[in-house]
């Protein structure tokens, strides 16, 4: 029996490698691609990242009967990618999606938008110090690796996902089933994870323990592996 495809696709400023380390355990029960977005290592720098563009990036890698799965940054490419793919995508899962568009006017989502335009940032240290715990991620100890280095780079130049106009309509017609996750810790990311389930009709799981780093929350992998086996059987 061939096993079923999962699709990861990383958020701001980690990789594919740092994001998606805690998924490896499921190597044994699903085939698992890491999809490493343009911009971020070891891919090559580029000056701006566009939401759009990465989603047709993504959409063209993208197979029959894929389970897609979009963390952060990457939830909001995955939403617009799984949306205009040619691909028949068995599922899609989301973990806190920026999709600030949704929710526009609420209070913690206007915070959250205003606190980036309140700022500039000269050097990637700087990002990396005022993004982490804005999201609600931890701040690596001692000096930036030269990964994490250009995957900062790289967030520094990315278009605002507040930005993007989540497809809901071409969504929902495409009848695959949706998980939505979330790590009931930022009332920002909740009002657009309330949201998007809501208004797509998908799956609602909440895995407090890890912030925004949701890959590796308690009971992700078990969330995840559940969702993908119940919808391909």
């Amino acid at each position: 029996m061939t096993r079923p495809r999962i699709a990861l696709v990383h958020g701001s400023v980690g990789n594919a490698d740092a994001t998606w380390y805690p998924q490896h355990a499921l190597a044994d029960r699903f085939e698992l691609v890491f999809v490493t977005r343009s911009g971020y290592p070891p891919r090559p720098p580029l000056e701006r990242i566009d939401f759009e563009e990465q989603a047709d990036e993504l959409a063209a890698e993208l197979r029959d009967g894929d389970h897609l799965v979009g963390h952060s940054y990457g939830g909001v490419v995955s939403l617009l990618a799984a949306a205009r793919t040619d691909a028949r995508l068995a599922s899609l899962t989301v973990s806190e999606p920026p999709a600030f568009g949704l929710v526009r006017g609420n209070s913690a989502v206007e915070e959250f938008v205003a606190a980036f335009e309140r700022h500039s940032f000269d050097t990637p240290e700087e990002y990396v110090g005022f993004f982490l715990p804005l999201v609600g991620s931890q701040l690596p100890p001692g000096h930036l690796a030269p990964t994490m280095l250009q995957g900062a780079r790289a967030a520094m130049v990315e278009r605002s996902p507040a930005q993007a106009v989540i497809p809901l309509d071409e969504l929902r017609a495409r009848g695959f089933p949706m998980l939505v996750l979330s790590g009931d810790h930022n009332a920002a990311f909740d009002a657009a994870c309330e949201a998007l389930a809501e208004r797509l009709g998908a799956e609602r799981v909440v895995l407090p323990g890890a912030r925004h780093s949701l890959p590796r929350a308690p009971g992700f992998n078990e969330a995840l592996a559940d969702f993908v086996e119940r919808v391909s059987r």
